[in-house]
């Protein structure tokens, strides 16, 4: 209907909880249109380095994160001829092995702490709200970018698991890290995204928590649409 929001469910969690997994294969199977937020922070922190841009001077230029934001969007992929459909996702980036690195991360993570580099993102992953619905995952989803979303799920997983499923991940990308270094960097991780003063990764107040240590894509997925018909039903 005109003048209705289309429909949201955000997937917050720390890395490797399953949040991309579990949100490719709900966008697969509703339609629902997917945005991949860490992937979008990853990117931007490629732009920066490739550009040879100081941390310095994004901390104090709103004008330059905007900038450096619209280079972004012309290489983003995903728009339909139309515009009525969108999707960032590993498949839809060239080069994305590059974001993927734990480097690129710990990176993202630094970029992802200054108030202008999230003030100028904001407005590009909320253009990725059209009809059917929206997919997004990331730290902030439900409690900054999409605070009026229709579900806000919390995905985590014991450390070991997400390590586990990390290197995983990177093996099969060609990409040889150790797992216990791979473990203290993805705590560092949550340490920093959930200290940081900007957006930190948070619980919202109408979250509903999943700890997928001992479940596979499947099952999270399955949980997540019982809530979601739940939701529907009342």
């Amino acid at each position: 209907m005109e003048g209705i929001s289309p429909p949201v469910l955000t997937i917050d969690g720390p890395s490797a909880s399953g949040k991309g997994a579990v949100s490719e294969f709900l966008s697969n199977k509703t339609g629902f249109n997917y945005l991949d937020s860490g992937l979008l922070y990853r990117l931007f922190g490629l732009e920066v380095l490739s550009q040879g841009i100081s941390l310095s001077v994004l901390a104090e230029d709103l004008s330059e994160s905007k900038r450096l934001v619209e280079c972004l969007e012309t290489k983003l992929g995903g728009w339909s001829k139309d515009n009525k459909t969108r999707a960032l996702s590993p498949i839809s980036f060239v080069g994305v092995s590059d974001a993927r690195t734990e480097q690129a991360g710990a990176f993202a993570s630094k970029v992802a702490k200054m108030p202008f580099v999230r003030k100028a993102l904001l407005d590009l992953q909320r253009s990725f709200r059209v009809r059917p619905g929206l997919i997004a995952d990331g730290r902030d989803m439900g409690t900054t970018v999409f605070p009026d979303a229709l579900l806000k799920i919390f995905l985590t997983a014991s450390p070991s698991r997400r390590a586990e499923r990390r290197h995983k991940q990177l093996k099969d990308k060609g990409i040889d890290v150790n797992l216990a270094t791979l473990e203290k960097e993805l705590t560092n991780r949550d340490y920093f995204d959930s200290t940081r003063g900007e957006s930190p990764l948070k619980l919202s107040e109408d979250s509903v928590i999943i700890d997928s240590t001992d479940l596979d894509v499947e099952q999270v997925s399955l949980l997540i649409e019982k809530k979601l018909g739940d939701i529907l039903e009342n």
